[in-house]
């Protein structure tokens, strides 16, 4: 049984006219570049896809469910009265900014439920500020995302700097000054930090291309992923993003196994 009045509600001020916004929020290419890779066919009643990983259980179907550009778009898994609904709506602002928001309803009860509803509220603040991002920063164009993530058990706070480390970047670096994520030869993530949080950062990166990435800690006991997500632009983004997103999750996978 769902609950109705458990809802996430969340808006953030971003650039761009309410049709960038909509290419942003709406389209697969647009989604892709600041979420997770996506599938839209721009119709109401169109099929969506989403894939948050490779495994079969990882591939999410839904449906179009409202179409109104630029002004409103909202997916769910096929039928409104079941599973999670994503409306997004867009109010132009004087300036050439837009207000974005995000309705996400459909949580249903219970302490599965519960972990899910936590989870997605944090998550959603990190990819709305890469909605921000993408859209101050490279609207118009197409990322490629690389999204190596792992598991394990431990407090993120307490790990977070040894994590940092391995990487060779502080774990509190100041808003502004340039990091420089290394794990091994020739895999690197540079650029300039936007966002630090007790247990994650947010680089506006310039190296090895252009993009935005994310390095973070989340959850807590037996449930902490480690990611390392990457958004890099341009033909150049995506032949890098495609060659170093395996190395990214192996180094995740051997960093996770040395702290058993």
């Amino acid at each position: 049984m769902t609950d109705e009045r458990r809802e996430i509600d969340m808006a953030v001020e971003v650039v761009g006219t309410p049709e960038q916004v909509w290419e942003a929020i709406a389209t697969g290419p647009g989604i892709s570049s600041w979420y997770v890779p996506h599938q839209v066919e721009e119709r109401e009643g169109g099929v969506m896809g989403a894939q948050f990983g490779t495994a079969p259980e990882m591939q999410v179907e839904g449906r179009v469910a409202a179409w109104d550009p630029p002004h409103r778009v909202v997916f769910d898994g096929g039928d409104p009265s079941e599973g999670l609904v994503f409306e997004w709506l867009v109010e132009a602002r004087d300036g050439g900014t837009c207000i974005v928001r995000l309705v996400n309803s459909g949580f249903g009860n219970g302490d599965e439920w519960d972990a899910q509803y936590d989870g997605m509220a944090e998550g959603w603040k990190i990819f709305m500020l890469n909605l921000q991002l993408h859209l101050e920063h490279f609207a118009g164009q197409t990322a490629t995302a690389s999204l190596p993530m792992t598991g394990f058990a431990g407090d993120p706070k307490e790990l977070w700097p040894t994590m940092a480390a391995a990487l060779g970047a502080p774990a509190q670096p100041d808003k502004g000054s340039r990091v420089s994520l290394h794990a091994g030869e020739g895999l690197e993530l540079a650029g300039t930090v936007v966002e630090v949080g007790a247990s994650r950062m947010t680089l506006l990166v310039d190296a090895p291309a252009p993009g935005v990435a994310f390095v973070a800690l989340e959850g807590m006991g037996d449930h902490v992923g480690a990611s390392i997500w990457s958004y890099l632009y341009g033909e150049e983004g995506n032949a890098i993003a495609e060659r170093d997103g395996a190395r990214w999750q192996s180094w995740l996978d051997q960093f996770s196994g040395g702290l058993s």
